[in-house]
């Protein structure tokens, strides 16, 4: 039996506003040197991938303690590796 398949394509990183700022240059390349990415487009990725789970998080904190969405969201960023005392640190 065939399996379907959803093609979905979309963007995985977003490139920088400045392309040649010298201070941000030279993080991306001590990011690429200490956890030896490849290329600047995994850097960029692996951004693109925090900002997003911290942009969910801030929102899951708006709401209310009791709310079933943050109860069942929240139990999914302690799957992540990422305890309730270090949220306020990585938001």
């Amino acid at each position: 039996m065939p399996v379907a398949r959803s093609w979905v394509c979309r963007k995985t990183y977003e490139t920088q506003r400045r392309p040649f700022e010298k201070s941000r240059l030279d993080q991306e390349l001590k990011l690429i040197v200490e956890y030896g990415f490849r290329n600047k487009r995994e850097v960029w990725r692996v951004r693109f991938t925090l900002a997003k789970i911290r942009k969910a998080a801030r929102e899951l904190l708006t709401l209310d303690e009791k709310d079933l969405r943050r109860l069942f969201e929240g139990n999914t960023v302690d799957l992540i590796g990422i305890p309730p005392s270090l949220w306020s640190c990585v938001i």
